[in-house]
């Protein structure tokens, strides 16, 4: 490689820097989890507790008021599960895919 094909210094874009508000949105991060929250909408008050505490914020009210959350964006830590009063969300494990 030549001196004229060396990326300098100043070309460099800084590590451990957000350079962009709201990065972090475009990673999927639900692939970490081992477990899935699973939801019986028919006991569910429509109250929102999981959606206070989910610390991923990750929960989103559906049309007919109930809370589901985005899997895409789910760690699995089961916050949701246990505060909910009225024990309408549980773990389930999660499987893996065929073909994996």
């Amino acid at each position: 490689m030549s001196n004229g094909d060396m990326i300098g210094w100043k070309d460099l874009k800084p590590g451990f820097v957000v350079t962009e508000p709201g990065s972090a949105s475009t990673y999927k991060t639900g692939d970490w989890r081992s477990e899935r929250p699973v939801r019986a909408n028919e006991r569910c008050t429509k109250c929102g507790i999981c959606y206070i505490y989910c610390p991923e914020g990750c929960i989103k009210e559906t049309e007919d008021g109930f809370f589901e959350a985005d899997l895409y964006y789910c760690k699995g830590c089961g916050i949701c599960a246990h505060e909910c009063p009225r024990g309408v969300i549980i773990m389930e494990e999660e499987k893996e895919e065929e073909g994996n």
